[in-house]
């Protein structure tokens, strides 16, 4: 699996969007690293408990792989989660699944994605964010004589059909268009971000907001331009993620061309205003080739933290966190902390959640002495940022193929749930989830 990410453009593309939540607390201050913990922090920050199959998943993946994209819980054991499998024509099929009182339902096709993807037959939910129990949106992609983005909606427990984003046919000229992430401050309210393409040459970033229930039309994101890499492989500018706490005030990341290079972007929208996105502060000092924001959260609005990566001096990628504190970023920093577990130089977060200030878990995957890719999660307690750990029980489902966390999510500090996917012995990927309780 490890050598699969390292041939996949750096650039978040089709079959890897991210629809990431969560990173920095309220207070939007960087926390410290230390070592192990102790009986204190480990009572509050929970237990990672031993991952299982997803239920039903098996029923649909006829074709024998399938991906998790996404999670959201918006209380404990009360969660939403996302992503693609392939049917038994092999075509590639979109698909929700719901946790409710601690007990995940089986998986379903996503409704009225049968529909809009017939004629191309690839499609993906790439982001879930549920607002309370039984209200949820969720974004991603579908194909139809190119690729098309989607959004849509549960109410009260039921997933109403998806739909083709308004606006986004306009914009989506050179007939690739697809969302990565969604963010719903409460039922109803939500914003989602992208890319399509423009003229057929270059990528533009883009973000779509609902406003009491009404999708409003997608709009590239305003201060990004992307120019057109020559010889670059996927997009070259896109969100990555939305993060939003409350109705009109959120905040975006993610990365675009300037000629050399893919730098990192972030954004904000206030009172329902998109602003002008700007270049990571501290990046140029990090970054000496490639860099994206994967993951954004914010605890307040004008608070808010993102995590990435970048390229090191020696080309390889590397961890960072950049926060936004009264409305204003500050200079990215490098992550301490997984170069014990990174001896194969290739990391990346995939899913960062805070509960609350100060008490978040991150999930992602790092790259073993066998160059194989592991699955780990991590925890801060009361502002200090604990030591990464391997995903407990995941080498019992896989045998020897690699796993990775695909997205976590947290309702509170020490209630977590995250999915991610496997190698079993057939060599088949299939789907894990893990609890911290």
């Amino acid at each position: 699996m490890a050598d699969g990410r390292r041939s996949v453009t750096r650039m978040v593309a089709i079959a890897s969007a991210a629809g990431l939540t969560a990173f920095a607390g309220a207070g939007g201050a960087m926390a410290a690293i230390s070592g192990a913990a102790g009986p204190r922090a480990a009572a509050l920050s929970g237990t990672w408990r031993t991952a299982r199959e997803l239920p039903g998943i098996a029923a649909l993946n006829k074709g024998g792989f399938a991906e998790v994209k996404s999670v959201s819980c918006s209380s404990p054991g009360n969660c939403s989660a996302g992503g693609s499998y392939t049917d038994g024509s092999r075509r590639t099929q979109a698909f929700i699944v719901t946790e409710r009182k601690a007990s995940w339902r089986a998986a379903i096709e996503v409704p009225g994605t049968a529909a809009l993807n017939l004629n191309g037959g690839d499609a993906a939910i790439n982001s879930v964010s549920c607002a309370s129990p039984g209200n949820c949106s969720a974004a991603g992609y579908y194909s139809d004589h190119g690729f098309q983005a989607f959004v849509v909606r549960e109410v009260d427990g039921v997933w109403r059909k998806a739909i083709e984003v308004p606006g986004s046919a306009a914009l989506n000229t050179g007939g690739t268009a697809l969302l990565n992430s969604v963010s719903c401050a409460k039922p109803g309210n939500c914003s989602a971000g992208g890319y399509y393409l423009a003229g057929g040459t270059r990528y533009e970033p883009f973000v779509v907001s609902e406003v009491n229930g009404t999708w409003h039309k997608a709009i590239k994101v305003p201060g990004i331009f992307s120019r057109p890499a020559n010889g670059h492989v996927g997009p070259t500018a896109q969100v990555s993620s939305v993060s939003c706490v409350s109705a009109g005030n959120c905040s975006i990341g993610g990365g675009y061309y300037d000629s050399a290079n893919i730098q990192a972007f972030v954004g904000s929208e206030v009172n329902g205003k998109w602003r002008k996105a700007v270049k990571v502060p501290g990046t140029g000092v990090l970054n000496k080739g490639e860099a994206q924001i994967i993951s954004v959260s914010c605890g307040s609005a004008g608070n808010c933290g993102a995590g990435g990566w970048y390229t090191d001096s020696r080309g390889f990628e590397q961890l960072m966190v950049v926060n936004e504190v009264n409305g204003s970023w500050h200079k990215a920093l490098e992550v301490p902390g997984t170069a014990a577990l990174n001896k194969g130089d290739f990391a990346q977060v995939s899913s960062v959640s805070c509960a609350s200030a100060g008490s978040c878990s991150a999930g992602g995957w790092y790259t073993d002495s066998a160059d194989i890719s592991q699955p780990f999660v991590v925890s801060e307690v009361e502002g200090t940022w604990h030591k990464a750990i391997k995903v407990p029980g995941i080498t019992a489902l896989y045998k020897g193929g690699g796993a990775t966390i695909s997205s976590l999510s947290c309702a509170s500090p020490r209630n977590c749930s995250a999915l991610g996917s496997y190698n079993d012995k057939s060599k088949r990927q299939q789907l894990f989830a893990v609890r911290k309780t």
